[in-house]
């Protein structure tokens, strides 16, 4: 049997917080959340020096187009680099994230992936698997080989021209404060040209928006097509409410998935979803589509703690179903009908809206939790989705998630647990079950 969970301190100590000052829990009474379990799991990263500072953070599918099973997932490991695994979590391939330049420089730490297929740049035709560097402040572009895992340790391979732009940062010396590249979300262009890349800038508000272009060697390059800065402070109730932050930070972006229908759904996250359109010129005007629990609420950063702490009630203007921070985004496709499913970290569950006309529709949630053989899922990062057959194991589609909180505990030199993440796989069906995503 997979363990029982105790509840942290800070866990505890927010939800009887939130009882005090609002008299309801801190998750909505109308959210009836479903069940679903993982079917295969990775095995462990650890977050320390004998881990090599492997840490999951976010998933992406590449889908084999003639031989499903053979399908593979890439995954962000942070200082840890990429890993690359079949569909029952079996490591293939481990790409290390870049050394840094000079002793006192930041290294590379991979954040965010994406992949598109059969994207056209320049004379090439491939499937490609792009990452935010956040460490570098620049994009990782690699190859996918057709073979898929049947290509072993050889699925990837970097394609980044030698003399990738910075994405944000005005020199290197800027790019070690770490104002840098962090979410991260890919586009085909639908007349079969270059992809478009949105990418978000870590402690601050802005989206940026690339796209990739070829070099004169080949190698893969991008370039800035348009940005914009969502607001770091609001009118609630009347009155101005900037999110807690840890000082000197604003309340930045991570989670991004394009909607094709012409749109970026961004999460905000101590803010909420926002839907971006897109404009023959770049970007268009942000419309905050939906909202956290949280927002409006007061707050202020304890630096003992390095937590922000609610010092007033919940506003009538906040979220229901969304617990900051609003994380993983992913949309999945079921016909004519989208529903994006989104991480709601903070209360460990996963919520599923119905992307209408009009605005976000909610349908549902669910919790990943234990299963007699897999642990459940706590303090998901990133999420990814795709809603077509895999084979036997995933019939009706694949849902991946990072989990934060991988269990069973292992022990360190010192007896005290290491830092253990890892991804879960999940038949998409089963979870959409769970969420009540097939319902009409």
């Amino acid at each position: 049997m997979a363990p029982s969970r105790t509840p942290s301190t800070t866990v505890v100590a927010a939800s009887v917080l939130a009882l005090l000052l609002t008299g309801a829990p801190s998750a909505s009474a109308d959210d009836e959340l479903g069940q679903a379990h993982a079917l295969f799991e990775t095995a462990s990263n650890f977050d320390d020096e004998a881990g090599g500072d492997a840490d999951a953070d976010d998933p992406a599918i590449w889908r084999h187009p003639a031989a499903p099973a053979d399908s593979v997932v890439v995954g962000t490991l942070k200082n840890g680099g990429l890993t690359v695994f079949d569909l029952r979590g079996r490591e293939l391939q481990r790409i290390p994230a870049p050394a840094a330049p000079a002793p006192e420089a930041e290294p590379g730490r991979f954040n965010n992936v994406d992949i598109v297929q059969g994207v056209r740049i320049g004379d090439q035709v491939a499937d490609l698997a792009v990452v935010t560097d956040r460490g570098r402040d620049r994009l990782r572009i690699y190859r996918i080989d057709p073979r898929g895992a049947k290509a072993g340790a050889e699925v990837l391979a970097d394609v980044t021209t030698d003399s990738a732009p910075l994405l944000f940062s005005a020199n290197e010396a800027e790019v070690d404060q770490q104002h840098t590249g962090y979410g991260l979300a890919l586009l085909p262009d639908p007349a079969g040209g270059a992809p478009l890349v949105a990418v978000s800038r870590r402690s601050e508000t802005t989206v940026g928006l690339f796209r990739l272009t070829a070099d004169e060697t080949g190698k893969i390059s991008y370039e800035r097509v348009s940005a914009v800065d969502l607001p770091g402070e609001f009118t609630v109730d009347g009155k101005q409410w900037t999110p807690c932050e840890e000082p000197g930070v604003r309340p930045q972006v991570e989670g991004m998935v394009f909607d094709p229908a012409g749109a970026l759904y961004a999460g905000q996250e101590d803010v909420g979803i926002w839907r971006i359109p897109l404009r023959d010129n770049g970007f268009g005007e942000p419309v905050l589509a939906e909202r956290t629990r949280e927002y409006g609420q007061p707050a202020s950063y304890d630096e003992q703690t390095e937590e922000c702490q609610a010092t007033g009630p919940a506003s009538p203007e906040a979220g229901k179903h969304l617990s900051a921070d609003v994380e993983g985004l992913t949309i999945a496709a079921s016909g004519t009908r989208r529903s994006l499913v989104v991480s709601s970290q903070g209360d460990n569950t996963f919520a599923g809206y119905e992307i209408t006309s009009s605005g976000l529709a909610h349908q549902g949630g669910a919790q990943v939790t234990d299963s007699r053989t897999i642990d459940g899922v706590q303090e998901c990062d990133g999420a990814a989705v795709v809603t077509a057959p895999f084979g036997p194991d995933y019939p009706h589609g694949l849902l991946v998630v990072q989990d934060g909180d991988n269990t069973p505990e292992t022990p360190g030199e010192g007896g005290e647990p290491r830092p253990d993440t890892n991804f879960k796989l999940l038949r998409w069906e089963q979870f959409a079950e769970a969420a009540g995503l097939t319902k009409d």
